[in-house]
């Protein structure tokens, strides 16, 4: 049988169990990762080794551990289930020479994957990953002797250094009640175990590891996140917190049960770390992101960075300049003065604080967003198609110019083309709102999967809802 080709995407390689995840193609790409550290870091530091509660993810673990050290390169692996934050962590603050993380975050379960952490504690930068791929399929030599293999602890410490991020003493003054739902995944017990000790009120659910992640993906947005919706309300919380299989994403649920989308958890600690705790610094964002950031760094002053769409962009940005902040669509978002990574379980315990901070509900949070700096309302559609299919629409829509055509009867304005073809639409809805959000949709394929994206940005959900599925028929079309 031929080898499935390994692709590194935007944060690493994932695969499907049994069929192109294998253990001889983690162990190809564990030999590509051991080439790059051997070939540009002081692989004496040693990596560190990660897994999430994945199927197979200790043994692939140990897998990528056996190769890394049948190189010469000393290996720490995770003694348990450890969050993707809690492992880049671990690579930074023990100066290592790089981390590997066995996980496919929020895929479905039949999904794997590897993912490099550089020294910095970060994703691999986009010339990092460059010269991982690069390496695929190089043979790898072997050391006169083995280096050693070591189980340890990443989460212990980890916990340690957000507790001190966030005011935990506010958060448990502030009597407010919050469901935690973990997906089944690697952040299981966290936020529990830190909340319980202090008094601070909490209901968890889906904190059992289990692979299957039964009834859902492990993506904290909808319909995912219906457990969790249905609980706050239950159990009356004032908001639900809710992290991916790896824990680096985030979403969460307001006092009603309402879905508080990626996108406005990023606006509402932007504000938050501006105008309370007064810090300065740029902003990054995806391409898929919303525009309502653009309008909060612009009213402090502060430059914004759009880039290509992966978490490698926003570390790379925080690496080369002053940034508070950055993040994607997908609930990852990152704090430069924590790490360069997104964490779902740091911003979680922060968006908590904002709550008692501001002594607000997180309806509250999000509707005082939406007054200040205009509706935006975000929505998104995964279109699992054929290759050819996918191809067609993405050939069909770098046609399309502006005035050309129409999304949902919204002739297109202009077209930008930084990672996928995004949109701007004439929305006639726009002229009865104030501060009206840009309304634009996008188009994108992935480069790994059968797989396209869908995205709108506009000023009410029903013309995102009418947006989505014209932009499915115009995919979909012969």
């Amino acid at each position: 049988m031929t080898i499935s080709p390994i692709k590194f995407g935007t944060d690493g390689w994932r695969g499907v169990i049994a069929d192109d995840f294998t253990f001889a193609n983690v162990r190809i790409a564990a030999a590509a990762i051991a080439n790059y550290v051997l070939a540009h870091e002081n692989y004496e530091k040693g990596i560190c080794v990660g897994y999430d509660t994945r199927f197979g993810s200790p043994a692939f673990a140990r897998a990528v551990a056996e190769v890394a050290a049948s190189a010469g390169i000393p290996v720490r692996i995770a003694a348990a289930v450890t969050p993707t934050p809690a492992l880049s962590y671990a690579v930074r603050e023990s100066d290592a020479a790089g981390g590997v993380m066995i996980t496919s975050s929020h895929n479905p379960y039949q999904w794997n994957g590897v993912k490099y952490k550089a020294g910095y504690g970060g994703s691999g930068s986009p010339s990092i990953m460059a010269k991982i791929e690069s390496c695929l399929g190089q043979p790898l030599r072997r050391a006169a002797h083995s280096a050693s293999i070591v189980e340890e602890d990443f989460t212990s410490p980890y916990v340690k250094a957000i507790s001190r991020f966030a005011a935990l003493d506010a958060i448990a003054a502030s009597g407010q009640r919050f469901a935690i739902d973990s997906m089944y995944g690697a952040g299981a017990g966290v936020l529990a175990g830190i909340f319980r000790p202090l008094g601070i009120d909490f209901v968890e659910i889906r904190a059992n590891h289990n692979p299957l992640f039964p009834g859902i993906n492990p993506e904290p947005i909808e319909p995912h996140v219906r457990a969790l919706q249905e609980t706050v309300v239950a159990e009356k919380c004032q908001a639900g917190l809710v992290t991916d299989g790896d824990a680096d994403r985030l979403g969460a649920v307001d006092e009603y049960g309402n879905f508080v989308d990626p996108h406005k958890i990023f606006a509402i600690l932007l504000r938050w770390l501006l105008e309370r705790k007064g810090w300065t610094g740029g902003v990054t964002r995806a391409f898929n992101t919303t525009k309502m950031l653009d309008r909060i760094a612009a009213k402090h002053g502060q430059a914004l960075y759009e880039h290509g769409i992966g978490f490698k962009y926003v570390c790379d940005l925080m690496l080369e300049h002053d940034i508070l902040i950055g993040g994607e669509e997908s609930g990852g978002i990152g704090i430069k003065r924590h790490l360069p990574e997104r964490d779902g379980l740091l911003n979680c315990l922060l968006l908590v604080n904002v709550m008692a901070d501001e002594k607000k509900t997180l309806g509250q949070l999000v509707a005082d967003l939406q007054l200040e700096f205009g509706e935006h309302h975000y929505g998104r559609i995964d279109l699992h198609i054929p290759d050819a299919v996918k191809n067609s629409a993405i050939g069909r829509a770098r046609t399309i110019q502006s005035g050309a055509t129409d999304f949902a009867n919204m002739p297109v304005l202009r077209v930008e083309t930084l990672d996928g073809i995004k949109f701007f639409l004439e929305n006639p809805e726009a002229a009865a709102k104030p501060n009206a959000a840009e309304t634009w949709l996008l188009l994108r394929a992935s480069g790994t999967e059968p797989l396209m994206r869908i995205y709108a940005e506009s000023v009410s959900k029903e013309s995102v809802h009418r947006l989505l599925e014209s932009a499915r028929a115009f995919a979909l079309a012969r």
